[in-house]
C-alpha cells in the first residue's frame, strides 16, 4: 500500500488557500474535503489537487506532511514550481 502527501488549492471563485494532507486514497479524501466531511480547515470550500507525492513508508509520508505544514516557504516553492 502506498501513502500520499498532497496539497490542495481552492478552486476559482473562492479565497486563495492551500491545504496539506496525508492519505492512502487521495481521490476519496478529496471527495471528503469537497463534501465538508474532511478536515475542519477545508470546510466550506471546493478544492482541487495540485500536488501529490507517493511514499512506501507511512512514517516518511507523515514526516513529509509535517514538514510541509510547518515550512510555508517549501510549500510555496513546490506550488510555484508547478506553474
Amino acid at each position: 500500500m502506498y501513502h500520499y502527501v498532497y496539497i490542495l488549492k481552492t478552486v476559482d471563485g473562492y479565497i486563495n488557500k492551500t491545504y496539506v494532507g496525508y492519505s492512502t486514497d487521495v481521490i476519496s479524501r478529496l471527495k471528503k474535503h469537497n463534501s465538508s466531511k474532511g478536515a475542519k480547515a477545508t470546510k466550506g470550500y471546493k478544492w482541487k489537487i495540485i500536488y501529490k507525492k507517493r511514499f512506501i513508508s507511512k512514517s516518511k509520508a507523515l514526516s513529509f506532511e509535517y514538514f510541509l505544514k510547518k515550512d510555508r516557504k517549501k510549500r510555496s516553492y513546490i506550488i510555484k514550481g508547478l506553474k
